[in-house]
């Protein structure tokens, strides 16, 4: 079975059928097991990481593991196998239910709440903080940085509390601020982020192994830099494993493939969704021709909103304005753009259905309520269930 539950269903002719293929290469490139196993091994007690970064286990005297965000349950899995005997513990904070880590040994799992911090989440982070306070220059603290852990791993500073990190944290998107703008203000508010988890692990020697969401890949905003500091220390290696151009070169390889000319426009596309999504829907159509993009949108929240993403917002500002024999993609890397949907695909055929089920796409984005849109058409909706990776939203824009 793929990585898209519903592909046959949505399937309905062969461009799309093409373009669901594209996007599942491109998820199956970011499997956060798959890249860990490809990346990272241990040989005769040296752990190597892809790159020529190596680090002699048998120098330390405890090793230890944080996860932090949507990739660290998956990512716990294999690093406590990797690892073997050499791990002495470890604590990972993601989404996923905690059913899913029952076969975690030495790894403690917290579930916690995204896009917003909660409670849970400062419980779950003060364990963390707790694990780590005693370390010496004799540790290693391994830690897999990824997408989320902004919401996931927080404890406010004196003054700020949680509520003011929630109410900010709202503000900030409803305003359609992009993710730089939004953690450089977390990380005024947190004991953790920018670099302050860190901090609190010296005088431990720390790898810190990090999973790019961010467009342009700056390792300081994702999840907050909770390992990055302003000055560089020899103690701390921060090494980014994944990023959203290894999900576009297999996606590029895959359209190759199956015929098409392909051009890889950008990794880091950026705008309004909304303004985006019609921009390329009114892009002349090229014969047999793939063009994607990699990167994140932000969408403006209007009062008395309903359900809905940025990528099914952006895929049904495209709806209208569609042309024949095209089909654009929006979708999440992680399986979840703020619902069960993980993005879109729309197309002619969506819209004249639309049109003759008195369904107004234009209706629905006025409420920011693209979800219910794609949930009562019963079409162009795409699911996966919660991925345990994210490396930014992928954009497919394919033509006959």
């Amino acid at each position: 079975m793929g990585i898209i539950s519903n592909k046959e269903e949505l399937a309905t002719n062969e461009l799309r059928t093409q373009a669901l293929e594209i996007l599942e290469a491109g998820l199956e490139a970011i499997n956060t097991e798959k890249v860990l196993r490809k990346k990272i091994s241990i040989t005769s007690g040296v752990l190597n990481i892809e790159g020529g970064n190596e680090l002699d286990l048998k120098s330390f005297n405890r090793v230890i593991f944080v996860g932090i965000g949507k990739c660290a349950l998956d990512g716990a899995k294999v690093i406590e196998e990797i690892l073997g005997d050499y791990l002495m513990e470890g604590a990972v904070i993601d989404v996923k239910p905690t059913d899913e880590s029952k076969d975690l040994k030495k790894i403690r799992y917290f579930e916690g709440t995204h896009p917003l911090p909660s409670e849970q989440n400062v419980s779950a982070t003060k364990k963390i903080l707790e694990m780590v306070k005693d370390l010496t220059e004799k540790d290693l603290v391994i830690t897999l940085i990824s997408g989320g852990g902004s919401s996931l791993f927080e404890l406010p500073v004196d003054g700020f509390d949680l509520n003011t990190i929630i109410e900010k944290t709202k503000e900030f998107t409803a305003k359609g601020a992009d993710i730089y703008e939004l953690n450089a203000v977390r990380k005024q508010m947190s004991q953790v982020k920018g670099g302050k988890f860190a901090e609190t692990c010296s005088p431990a020697r720390m790898v810190s192994l990090i999973f790019s969401d961010v467009p342009g890949n700056n390792i300081s905003v994702i999840a907050s830099g909770p390992t990055i500091l302003t000055e560089s220390e020899d103690r701390i290696k921060n090494i980014m494993i994944v990023s959203n151009t290894d999900a576009l070169e297999a996606m590029e390889s895959k359209a190759e493939e199956l015929g098409f000319f392909v051009t890889t426009e950008t990794d880091r596309f950026s705008g309004n969704a909304g303004e985006m999504g019609k921009e390329l829907a009114l892009r002349e159509p090229k014969n047999k021709t793939c063009i994607l993009f990699g990167g994140e949108t932000t969408v403006i929240i209007p009062q008395n909103h309903g359900v809905g993403g940025r990528n099914q917002e952006m895929a049904l500002s495209a709806l209208p304005y569609i042309k024949l024999d095209s089909v654009l993609v929006c979708a999440t890397s992680d399986g979840w753009d703020n619902n069960d949907h993980a993005g879109a695909l729309v197309d002619l055929e969506l819209f004249e259905k639309s049109k003759q089920a008195g369904i107004s796409p234009e209706e629905f984005l006025m409420h920011g309520d693209s979800y219910n849109f794609f949930k009562e058409i019963k079409d162009g909706a795409i699911y996966t269930g919660k991925l345990g990776s994210n490396v930014s939203d992928l954009y497919i824009m394919l033509y006959k």
